[in-house]
């Protein structure tokens, strides 16, 4: 299975960016699909989750700015930013679960600018 993420670049504080993301080689539904980050010298974190069952959780750092939103049909993931923070600024990750077991794509960077 392969996940490619897409839609990163350079944003300005106040403003909105959209990160998709493609999984390819998995026929079926994954019960949980999530986006995380990772800040220049931090750890990588959890930023939103998506259950098949439509449950959706955030980080209170973007929890009402961000929304996590899946096309099951397309096994797709979106990412929906609104009025970033330069403390947005990381390389963002799309994960998805098979099995049980996590699999990350190769992530796409989002720098916004103060």
């Amino acid at each position: 299975v392969q996940l490619q993420a897409s839609g990163g670049g350079l944003v300005q504080a106040g403003g909105s960016l959209r990160l998709s993301c493609a999984v390819t080689g998995s026929f079926f539904s994954h019960d949980v699909m999530a986006w995380y980050r990772q800040a220049p010298g931090k750890e990588r974190e959890l930023v939103a989750i998506s259950t098949l069952g439509d449950f959706t959780n955030y980080a209170a750092s973007v929890k009402d700015r961000f929304i996590i939103s899946r096309d099951n049909a397309k096994n797709t993931l979106e990412l929906q930013m609104n009025r970033r923070k330069p403390e947005d600024t990381a390389v963002y990750y799309c994960m998805c679960t098979i099995d049980g077991k996590p699999y990350f794509g190769q992530g796409t960077q989002v720098t916004v600018s103060s």
